[in-house]
């Protein structure tokens, strides 16, 4: 088959690779027919994240086609069009019991950091990505939801990852009606975060970001108002202003590691290799919260971070909350918003490619170029 490959740092190809097979009953065999560059993929890209090995396939977001299933699956079979949540879960551990699927600790050997994880390194477990024509799928029971028959693989295929990943940040975030909202980030993530805090009944929602299209997408798809932190002098000055002098009652961080606008302490903590990355969203987030606000995370970060003002959270009373989505327990929910028209997912692809323009598709995504917002891979046709 053909499939995306990662080369090393800021580098991919595509080329050929063995079609996968059955390795346990639970299995099942699906063909990609959609499948989508996410924010966390660069991070990976970019060399953020430990033990990504050269030769891997990245890709967490993606439907298809059921081609083969093992003896021990039942609910799925040949032919069945499925979206597949990112996170590898079985269904019936302690932490799955619970709906807290990002913490199976069945699926990844590696279990005391996370579940298993398409496409997103050996830390969670290994698993070859769905950036490509086809892929292994785990406990198949358990994660695949079967797509309806008058909707398309592009309608639901973000119920994948990313619109659950903003919603549960909203929620996280434990918005009462009339609350202000602030989302630091218009990428995907961040415009689904900003769209699921109205669901939840935000009186106003305010995304900050630096990229003029970017911002200029969330004030018309989320119908949000916007700052562009590099035209502030004091972002948490000017936020503190809108909200008659307090702060947000809370603030969503989509962005992660990869956050600009570092400070003095953030670069030397990257370069001393005393942090990953970047946490200024973090930091904006506490020091402009209210006192007794809260503080949802669902930008991916690599351990370690530090240099985080947590002194000022716990003097002001904040209430964070954190976790990787436990996109199934959200995947039903959300359709019906698709459904109902109240979320247009598959309004944010901007870019289609082909999968052997992968390494393109790539460049444009992590380079902000040519007004992307979102890029979908098409491994069996043309875009």
């Amino acid at each position: 088959m053909q499939a995306m490959i990662y080369e090393g740092p800021y580098r991919v190809s595509v080329g050929k690779k063995p079609d996968p097979v059955i390795l346990h009953p639970n299995d099942a065999i699906v063909r990609v027919t959609r499948t989508a560059i996410c924010g966390s993929d660069l991070h990976l890209l970019h060399g953020l994240v430990t033990d990504t090995r050269v030769g891997c396939t990245f890709g967490h977001e993606f439907a298809g086609v059921v081609e083969e299933v093992g003896r021990s699956v039942r609910n799925l079979k040949p032919g069945d069009r499925v979206v597949v949540p990112f996170n590898i879960s079985c269904g019936s551990c302690f932490y799955c019991k619970r709906g807290l699927f990002a913490n199976c600790e069945s699926s990844n050997p590696n279990s005391d950091l996370a579940s298993g994880v398409y496409g997103y390194s050996h830390t969670t477990g290994g698993f070859e990505g769905g950036q490509a024509q086809y892929v292994r799928v785990p406990f198949a029971d358990v994660g695949p939801m079967k797509i309806p028959d008058d909707m398309e693989e592009e309608d639901v295929l973000f119920l994948s990852d990313i619109l659950p990943t903003g919603y549960q940040g909203a929620e996280m975030g434990n918005i009462q009606p009339g609350d202000t909202v602030v989302v630091f980030g218009c990428g995907p993530v961040g415009i689904f975060a900003q769209k699921s805090a109205w669901l939840m009944g935000a009186g106003r929602v305010i995304a900050v970001d630096h990229i003029p299209y970017r911002l200029a997408f969330a004030r018309k798809y989320s119908q949000v108002e916007t700052l562009d932190f590099k035209e502030e002098e004091d972002i948490i000055a000017t936020l503190k202003e809108m909200t008659d002098g307090r702060g947000p009652d809370v603030c969503i961080d989509a962005v992660g590691m990869e956050a600009e606008g570092e400070t003095l302490n953030n670069i030397l903590g990257v370069k001393l290799k005393l942090q990953a990355g970047s946490p200024t969203a973090i930091n904006w987030s506490i020091n402009a919260v209210r006192k007794g606000g809260t503080i949802s995370i669902i930008g991916v970060y690599g351990p370690p971070f530090n240099l985080i003002p947590i002194g000022t959270a716990m003097n002001k009373g904040l209430t964070m909350r954190m976790n990787q989505c436990n996109t199934k327990r959200y995947m039903g929910h959300l359709l019906e918003h698709i459904r109902a028209g109240r979320i247009d997912a598959k309004g944010i692809i901007t870019h289609r490619f082909p999968l052997a323009e992968a390494p393109k598709a790539y460049d444009i995504f992590s380079g902000k170029k040519d007004g992307c917002i979102k890029c979908v891979l098409l491994p069996h046709g043309h875009a």
